[in-house]
């Protein structure tokens, strides 16, 4: 006989009532879907329908011009079989799909053009995305950064917004991978002002509530520690859960905040890691994306293979801390983005899927998994799959999983119902 009565179970389960509600609502986990590896910024007035295959040719020729894909993987510490099996898919990838996500900046990048010309240049940049979409020749991902919620630009970055996305809207269909970018932001009441901005837009265009999800840039360091103490960015997918796709680390404008000199502002200066660990425990179990920030020294000039092999290690070192995304500003950072990208989930893959399968079939090993890790290990093996590092074919023979099963163990709460 034990020991709790109806009455006790009945009171325990009232006590955590809120707390089931706030796990089902505010940590419902990742959702599974394709998270780009990376995040090309381009002025917006540059776009064209043909923008990503002619960044792709630029790229692949850059690599030509300095020895090839494999001199490439080699420069940047990869062994001779790894370099080839990755020079090889990073060539594919140049073809096929050299942009993942495209941002459309009136920022930074496109600075104060006076209003005639940004209303102008916001209408004709989402008649090119339309366009592009149409053709088949956009990224899977694309939208606009715009100007940001403080007082000097705040109208300027909501027309320019309403402008965007009022022109998609009224061409058809919105892009499956649109995404919107709110920067430089600094309190909790910009991102609830941007909620109730898309919530209009969705009402006056008939879009279906959360349609529009947007992309937080972490600037600041108000956003990091508020004037109370307490950290903002923490805060934000509980006052507006569901509705930030991702969080985006901006590695100049923090640094340059907290009086870094140019000279040592990196993605990899203690006061950027502090940031990004920040980021990473405020979001994490909601859903909500990282990416890291980027590199401004551009592989182009004497300094090619230099910057390069900067990147690589940055890009190298983002992935082993947990930011699987992160920034390239030119057409040259492409081909290091790629071949580190690949190399990282390559080199990763037989260990890997040896765990995963001893794991689904329940063999010992030296090492004993538990759930937590199984999925941890599927979603690296996924993430590889997702960005062509490596193949459906490879994921099979090595861990004896289809796509569907390697999905299932990633994200084992997407094929659960949910409790409440």
């Amino acid at each position: 006989m034990g020991s709790f009565s109806s009455s006790d179970l009945a009171h325990i389960e009232s006590q955590l009532e809120a707390t089931d509600q706030l796990l089902d609502r505010n940590y419902p986990g990742d959702d599974g879907s394709r998270q780009p590896i990376h995040t090309v910024y381009i002025p917006a007035d540059r776009f064209t329908p043909t923008f990503v295959a002619d960044w792709g040719a630029q790229a692949l020729a850059t690599a030509e011009a300095h020895g090839g894909l494999e001199k490439l993987g080699r420069l940047l510490g990869q062994e001779p079989d790894l370099a080839a099996a990755v020079a090889s898919r990073v060539a594919s990838k140049l073809a096929a799909e050299p942009i993942e996500d495209l941002r459309l900046d009136f920022e930074d990048g496109y600075g104060d053009r006076g209003d005639e010309v940004e209303d102008a240049d916001a209408v004709a940049a989402a008649k090119a995305v339309a366009t592009a979409v149409a053709a088949g020749t956009a990224p899977p991902f694309i939208g606009i950064r715009f100007k940001c919620f403080e007082a000097p630009t705040r109208a300027r970055g909501l027309k320019t917004l309403d402008l965007f996305v009022s022109t998609l809207a009224q061409a058809g269909e919105l892009p499956a991978g649109l995404i919107l970018t709110l920067p430089k932001v600094t309190t909790v009441a910009q991102v609830q002002a941007m909620d109730f901005a898309v919530s209009r837009l969705e009402e006056v265009h008939g879009l279906p509530a959360g349609r529009l999800r947007f992309e937080v840039q972490v600037e600041t360091p108000q956003l990091i520690i508020g004037a109370d103490g307490t950290s903002p960015v923490a805060q934000l997918p509980h006052v507006v859960p569901g509705r930030i796709s991702a969080l985006h680390y901006g590695t100049y404008d923090y640094s340059a905040s907290l009086g870094i000199s140019a000279e040592y502002q990196s993605m990899e200066h203690p006061v950027a890691d502090f940031a990004k660990e920040v980021m990473q425990l405020a979001v994490a179990g909601t859903g909500i994306r990282l990416s890291d920030g980027s590199t401004n020294i551009i592989p182009v000039g004497d300094g090619v293979e230099d910057a390069w092999k900067l990147h690589g290690r940055l890009v190298r070192r983002s992935l082993k801390n947990g930011y699987y995304q992160g920034w390239d500003l030119h057409a040259a950072q492409l081909p290091s983005r790629f071949s580190a990208s690949y190399a990282f989930y390559r080199e990763g893959l037989p260990a890997a899927a040896l765990r995963l399968r001893n794991y689904v079939e329940r063999t010992e090993g030296g090492v004993m998994d538990e759930p937590a890790t199984a999925r941890a290990l599927a979603g690296f093996v996924l993430r590889g799959v997702q960005c062509g590092a490596v193949g459906t074919d490879e994921v099979k023979a090595l861990a004896g999983v289809e796509l569907s099963q390697l999905t299932a163990l990633a994200h084992p709460r997407l094929a659960q119902p949910t409790s409440h």
